[in-house]
């Protein structure tokens, strides 16, 4: 079977729901993708039409997402294309869905920190440091894992104006 792949540029639309089902546990999220065109007689980029696309993500990838995503998030979301007809209230709808394969952040709008999840037996203590094997660490918990020792890199500035390691990672930016 030949499946239609595509590559998707665009920001979170809403929050990202998270369940477990019979198959497997899903994230869910609607992605927003507008186009944007170069205005030859404004000289300027102009916005386009906004597709809305339904992206689900599968296991692992869908947990990693449910923690790492929130809504405004720019992504880059790599995936399968299922288009699909309904009939709701006697019109005949077109959706367009996109089974993930690859999400992350789009790092041509900001920076993005990674941290690496492991795999636990289960009913086990998840392990971290050296000794957790090929350097896989649990995700930290709330309040570990700050940034707080480290000292700015040349370069870049808080776009908010707080400190850079108290704050998201992504609101970092270039300095002029």
């Amino acid at each position: 079977m030949n499946d239609t792949t595509v590559t998707l540029v665009g920001n979170v639309a809403t929050a990202v729901e998270y369940r477990d089902t019979v198959a497997g546990a899903v994230a869910r999220f609607r992605f927003a993708v507008t186009a944007r065109r170069w205005d030859r007689e404004r000289a300027a980029w102009t916005d386009g039409a906004t597709s809305f696309y339904t992206v689900s993500a599968w296991r692992s990838l869908g947990a990693n997402l449910a923690a790492s995503v929130s809504v405004g998030e720019p992504l880059v979301v790599h995936g399968r294309l299922r288009v699909r007809e309904d009939e709701r209230d006697g019109q005949r709808k077109t959706f367009v869905d996109i089974d993930a394969v690859a999400v992350g952040h789009d790092l041509t709008r900001g920076t993005s920190a990674f941290r690496r999840t492991s795999r636990a037996e289960p009913g086990a203590e998840p392990r971290t440091g050296p000794g957790a094997g090929a350097g896989a660490q649990a995700p930290p918990g709330p309040g570990e894992g700050d940034l707080t020792d480290r000292e700015v890199p040349p370069g870049l500035v808080p776009a908010d104006g707080k400190d850079p390691w108290t704050t998201a990672a992504h609101r970092l930016v270039t300095a002029p």
